[in-house]
């Protein structure tokens, strides 16, 4: 969305065409030397290029997103100096910020940026409050910003940086920034060694860096700043080696986390007993939102920052996507005010969430509704397999059914039929839908998987239509239309019923009789069932089990929409990498939740930092 009078920076332009925030009363650089200040305070203050060589992973954490130039020319210097086959991950936080056309008229001063800021413009991130991932392939490298209040960033945020840029305004304009709880946060965020560069030599911010064990050390400044500050903590780095990996199931869930993995640089064993997209995963069409709540801020939070990441990775396949923007219509009386309610969340971009009338409803349907609806501009439909092949392209496939897990040392062992030995990896991700609930056996504290066996049937032919949900739901495959589905709670039979067929079609007929009409006429109707697995919160679970043992699973009805984004936090977990998720939002989906912690969490207000 774009900002309002609170989180808008109150940008102007001064005579010089330097940008300054009317907020804080400063220039964000100067026009004259702003590139050549940014190269000398943070990238030759933090030691760089020299800090990363021989590294497969460097992070940069930075106070200040501003108009981009710090991570511009970053990138820059990374595309030119990084180790081969080397990882950059930037984290950089901003409480105000600015709109891509904004930062693209500050960064246009600087044409020998041009691909990196071309980079960033091109994928600039949401001004909505929270955690939004922004992946740079072109530079090895991936952003995350956290659009909040820093201490709140921070506080959220689960990785450990080896650089810092401190970049915000000056203390004495935007002491929040600067206050001991930040320089606390700052050390906790910071790996051994970890190295950090700012403009400011205030005494405050001296004394707070050096009792939190840093070592402080005034440099000459740039340009008309007579000086500016390094520090560095005393400890020194040591890379882990990268672990062997196996994923057990190649459905959405197993597919997203062997895509993350492979991000990264790490190659997945992936084990499938039949073959991708043999359960739920494996209709010719999904839809893809977000579960809408108004009233848990952290279950809304989670789906708006999921849904965000999905179309972000989907759109990148070609031909994955059949259709966007998804009409919700009522379930029950009061879903109008509900509806009224999601759309003035602020954690959606402005007009994704657009509240119609029976008229304008009607209109998007191409028939009567009878009443008005929730269009969902920023959901959408897609082909399964389009996305199943595409991110299991490079994985080890394995064609075998794990049944068992052992630990084996400090390794675990996948046990197949007959007491085979499938392998022995340093971690094991459970993805199998309703078949992890057998390997989760045996197990303490293991989330409840309870099975609901869901049918659907679709045609193919020359049917147009509307992406829409009502409790039923009618989506285009690209050769036809899907539509049901049946809902059936304790059920893991999948052999498809004539019975279920004729519910689908008379829930289809109920709602929208026109579109059942022109799908009864245009041939046979085909069929599938399969059996998803969901929790008794309806949340999914997706994080640490045990040491080297990880779960995503219990996705329900949501795992094309939420999957992409807990499989980039699974590969986070593995590799000791920040995780997109906000450590809250993490927590609610975290295997190990109470229902204690449920609770206080959904009582706290996750997203929102200044």
């Amino acid at each position: 969305m774009t900002p309002d009078d609170d989180a808008s920076p109150l940008l102007t332009w001064t005579e010089e065409g330097e940008p300054r925030s009317g907020r804080f009363g400063d220039v964000y650089f100067s026009r004259d030397d702003g590139l050549a200040e940014t190269r000398a305070v943070f990238l030759e203050g933090c030691g760089l290029p020299d800090a990363w060589r021989g590294r497969d992973h460097f992070t940069v954490a930075e106070l200040g997103f501003g108009t981009g130039l710090n991570i511009a020319a970053l990138l820059d210097l990374w595309r030119r100096t990084r180790p081969e086959g080397g990882r950059l991950h930037i984290f950089s936080v901003e409480g105000f910020p600015l709109t891509a056309a904004e930062a693209a008229r500050a960064l246009g001063a600087w044409p020998e940026l041009a691909a990196a800021t071309e980079a960033l413009i091109a994928n600039w991130p949401a001004a909505t409050p929270g955690f939004h991932r922004v992946d740079l392939p072109d530079f090895d490298a991936v952003l995350d910003v956290g659009v909040g209040d820093a201490a709140w960033a921070l506080e959220q945020w689960s990785g450990a940086a080896d650089a810092w840029f401190l970049d915000g305004f000056s203390p004495a304009l935007n002491p929040g920034m600067w206050s001991p709880e930040v320089m606390t946060l700052i050390a906790k965020r910071s790996a051994p060694g970890a190295r950090l560069a700012t403009f400011t030599v205030a005494g405050a911010v001296r004394r707070g860096l050096a009792e939190q064990g840093f070592v402080v050390e005034k440099r000459p400044g740039h340009g008309r700043k007579r000086e500016r500050l390094e520090a560095h903590l005393p400890s020194a780095f040591e890379p882990p080696p990268p672990p062997r990996v196996a994923v057990i199931g190649a459905g959405i869930a197993g597919a997203s986390v062997s895509r993350a993995l492979k991000a990264q640089g790490v190659r997945a064993m992936v084990f499938e007993g039949e073959r991708p997209g043999a359960g739920g995963s494996g209709f010719p069409a999904a839809l893809v939102t977000p579960r809408l709540d108004a009233g848990d801020q952290g279950i809304a939070a989670l789906h708006a920052q999921a849904l965000e990441r999905a179309g972000d990775l989907y759109s990148a396949i070609r031909g994955a996507i059949t259709g966007h923007g998804v009409l919700q219509l009522p379930q029950a009386p009061r879903d109008a005010a509900r509806f009224e309610k999601v759309a003035r969340q602020p954690i959606w971009n402005d007009g994704d969430m657009v509240v119609l009338d029976e008229g304008a409803a009607s209109a998007v349907a191409c028939e009567a509704t009878g009443q008005g609806g929730l269009l969902m501009k920023g959901a959408f439909a897609l082909r399964p397999a389009a996305v199943l092949s595409n991110w299991l392209a490079e994985a080890e496939m394995r064609a075998e059914r794990v049944t068992r897990l052992e630990r084996f040392a400090s390794r675990w062992r996948l046990i197949g039929e007959n007491d085979a030995v499938l392998g022995e990896v340093d971690a094991v991700v459970l993805a199998a839908g309703w078949g992890s609930a057998a390997l989760l056996d045996g197990f303490d504290q293991t989330p409840r998987l309870s099975p609901v066996r869901g049918q659907a049937n679709w045609i193919d032919g020359d049917v147009t239509v509307q992406l829409m949900a009502w409790g039923g739901y009618a989506v285009p495959t690209g050769q036809g239309v899907l539509f049901g589905a049946t809902h059936d709670r304790g059920d893991t039979d999948t052999a498809p019923r004539e019975d279920d067929s004729a519910r689908n079609l008379a829930t289809l007929e109920a709602r929208l009789p026109a579109l059942a009409k022109r799908i009864a006429a245009a041939g046979a109707v085909q069929h599938r069932a399969a059996v998803r697995a969901t929790t008794p919160d309806r949340l999914p679970v997706a994080g640490a089990l045990d040491d080297g043992l990880y779960v995503l699973g219990g996705l329900g009805s949501r795992g094309f929409c939420v999957a992409p984004l807990l499989g980039d936090h699974i590969a986070a977990l593995i590799l000791g990498q920040p995780s997109p998720l906000p450590c809250d939002l993490a927590a609610r989906v975290s295997p190990r939740r109470s229902s204690v912690l449920a609770e206080a969490l959904a009582s706290s207000s996750p997203t929102r930092a200044g």
